[in-house]
């Protein structure tokens, strides 16, 4: 039997090997100036260091160009694309069209993960982008179980759904927080690569604290609250579900080794035996509690929300 795929975003080449022990199968990299939301600024030496290291413990690394590109970029794709099949990256991730064209064009043989961040939302879209040449979807963080079951069920690609982390609830390509203090009177540089960590939209109504941070894709705002569900994961694994990212935006490579710990002991205790993993997932969940930072309250997002038409 296949097992579940456990998919990690690492800060720095540094965590790559640690990772790797704690038992993550594949790893996200790249740089903002082609991928969003990433744990950490890798550049093209660190990008081919980290794939390096990766494939010495027989893992994957799958390089993101999932940024949403205008003309001014639309001309450097091919060259990236060439670098990343060269460093030999095991595919690459995209959103936008233009770089399904590049592949075309320049590696036609690169395998692509289709990730648009919120229309993965049903297994005939899926399928389309498979027909077009993607080997994966990453499903909407916005659907419910029933539709991640139903997805997996008629796919003909693989799928991948995040498990853990924080999720992107807004995105603009403008720079709102530099025009915000600007209005002000005030100058606030934007250093690229560097999210402002300590940055925050507090709804006082529902008394919810939004991450905000800019880099080169704009600005982005983030979900109050992480994803979790690692005592929630057995219909999914019998159903094959082929990936389970946990996304370490905004937290530290401790936190994010400790989580890919957990989440591993999950996977494995479930295909040992599900009865197992059913006595002890209370305990998993337990001990993410034990280290999730005090402001980032956890959740199961819309796991078990109701569809609503």
């Amino acid at each position: 039997m296949k097992k579940t795929e456990l998919l990690v975003t690492p800060i720095s080449v540094d965590d790559i090997l640690p990772l790797a022990d704690a038992g993550a199968d594949a790893f996200v990299v790249g740089e903002q100036r082609y991928g969003l939301r990433l744990a950490g600024e890798f550049n093209r030496e660190q990008v081919k260091k980290a794939i390096e290291l990766a494939h010495s413990k027989a893992k994957k690394v799958y390089v993101a160009m999932n940024a949403i590109f205008h003309n001014d970029k639309v001309d450097e794709l091919n060259d990236y694309i060439r670098f990343v099949s060269d460093a030999k990256a095991d595919a690459i991730i995209f959103g936008d069209p233009a770089v399904l064209m590049a592949v075309r064009e320049t590696e036609p043989k690169m395998k692509l993960h289709w990730s648009t961040e919120t229309t993965g939302t049903n297994w005939y879209t899926c399928n389309y982008w498979g027909r077009k040449g993607a080997k994966r979807a990453v499903l909407a963080r916005e659907i419910n179980m029933d539709a991640i079951l139903e997805i997996k069920e008629k796919a003909e690609v693989e799928i991948e759904v995040q498990v853990h982390g924080m999720s992107c609830m807004f995105q603009s390509k403008r720079s709102l927080l530099g025009n915000y203090f600007e209005y002000q009177g005030k100058v606030m540089e934007i250093e690229k690569g560097k999210e402002q960590k300590n940055m925050f939209l507090h709804d006082k109504e529902r008394d919810n604290k939004y991450p905000i941070f800019e880099d080169e894709n704009g600005t982005h705002i983030m979900s109050p609250n992480d994803i979790c569900i690692i005592d929630e994961l057995q219909d999914m694994l019998e159903a094959g579900v082929d990936s389970f990212k946990i996304d370490g935006i905004l937290k530290s490579s401790e936190y994010i080794l400790e989580v890919t710990k957990l989440y591993r002991k999950a996977i494995d205790l479930y295909y040992e035996n599900p009865d197992l993993y059913e006595d002890q997932k209370d305990e998993l969940l337990a001990a993410i509690e034990k280290i999730q930072p005090p402001n980032r309250p956890l959740d199961t997002g819309f796991f078990f929300k109701e569809t609503v038409y």
